[in-house]
Formats: structure tokens, C-alpha cells, sequence
């Protein structure tokens, strides 16, 4: 589905891999992030992805003209695994609203692994 927002001029349509490329962008450019996860679903092994496949580690749910992000992340050891998702959080956020003009209603961050 995608993200519908009208105005006086005419209709405005974001589809939801826009909205997953910006998000992966946020959360890859983020301090203790090793790269984004894509969990493949026939052995259960979590890959980690390069800049070409960041929309695979996120996950957009679009209601009305409302936003849910999943991200699948990886982070670096030795980092607070805690602080770096709400900077994830508030990165992916922000960039989200500020760029297409939708209200981000809930990011949920989940963490595959940890990497040296």
C-alpha cells in the first residue's frame, strides 16, 4: 500500500519502498550500526545487507496518512545496544516526516546480531 496526502493542488502518492529507502538511510548513517539484517526465511540465517539492499531490512506499514517502520539492524560490540535504537528511532523519525510530510506513528527496531 501506499501513502496518500491531498491538497488544494492535487494528490501526492509515496510508495512504501521511498519510505523504506529513507528509513534504511537514517538508521545505516547511525553511530553502532554495522549494516542492516535480512532474515531469509528458509534456513533462518540473518544476512547483512550493503547500501543496494537497505529497503529488504525495513519493513512499512502505511494507515491512512500514517507511517509504521520495522527496521532489522545489526550493531557494532561493545556499544549500548539500547542508546543506539532510539537514535535509530529518532533518526529514522525525523527523516521520515521532514522529507515526505507523513506522521511516523511507531518505529520498532529489531536487532539480529552484533558484529566486532
Amino acid at each position: 500500500m501506499e501513502a496518500r496526502t491531498k491538497n488544494a493542488l492535487g494528490e501526492i502518492t509515496i510508495s512504501n519502498e521511498v519510505i523504506a529507502t529513507l528509513a534504511g538511510i537514517s538508521a545505516i548513517e547511525s553511530y553502532g550500526i554495522v549494516g542492516m539484517a535480512a532474515k531469509r526465511a528458509v534456513d533462518g540465517l540473518t544476512e547483512l545487507l550493503g547500501w543496494d539492499n537497505l529497503t529488504r531490512g525495513v519493513r512499512v506499514s502505511t494507515k491512512g496518512n500514517s507511517v509504521i517502520i520495522d527496521l532489522f539492524i545489526i550493531v557494532k560490540y561493545g556499544v549500548s545496544i539500547n542508546t543506539v535504537a532510539k537514535n535509530v528511532i529518532e533518526r529514522a523519525k525525523y527523516s521520515v516526516e521532514n522529507l515526505t510530510g507523513m506522521k511516523v506513528e511507531r518505529v520498532n527496531i529489531t536487532v539480529h546480531g552484533v558484529r566486532v
